[in-house]
């Protein structure tokens, strides 16, 4: 909430500096006559403005900054929880005790990639995909693909929530 109201705020006081400034130049250009202000006035409602542009550019960089931050965190965070879901795979891997195929067709299954393509990217045919599909399927003692994927998330949900 607070960084959508920095962002408001940055965005209305650069719009009313700039304004200032344009409708000065257009209503001089398109000869359109305006009161007359006292000079004194003129000049200090141009610092304002300029003030205001000033500080939008300062929001602008605060913004930007504060952005860098959040998005290195969110990396990092990513990179843990890539590292955290590979060590849980190897783990599960040893303890099933997968075979290098195996193992490789549990990666393209974990990935989402259907029968076909695993068969295709292993240079391979269906029916041995199905058949080591079906042996990581018994040695996890799972029936299917959503159980199989169920297993490494409620492991990463438990070491996140530390019940490990």
């Amino acid at each position: 909430m607070r960084l959508k109201l920095v962002i408001l705020v940055m965005v209305l006081v650069q719009a009313l500096g700039a304004m200032f400034f344009i409708s000065a130049i257009l209503l001089s250009v398109l000869g359109i006559d305006r009161q007359p202000m006292d000079w004194h006035r003129r000049e200090l409602v141009e610092i304002l403005a300029a003030i205001a542009l000033l500080i939008g550019l300062v929001l602008s960089g605060v913004l930007l900054f504060q952005t860098q931050r959040r998005l290195g965190r969110a990396e990092a965070q990513l990179q843990r929880a890539s590292g955290a879901f590979m060590e849980v795979l190897e783990e599960h891997f040893v303890q099933w005790t997968l075979t290098p195929a195996e193992r490789d067709v549990a990666l393209f299954l974990i990935k989402g990639f259907s029968t076909q393509e695993i068969a295709r990217f292993r240079n391979t045919s269906e029916g041995t995909i199905k058949a080591q599909t079906n042996a990581i399927y018994r040695k996890a003692g799972v029936s299917g693909r959503g159980q199989l994927m169920s297993i490494f998330i409620d492991d990463l949900i438990d070491e996140k929530c530390g019940a490990r």
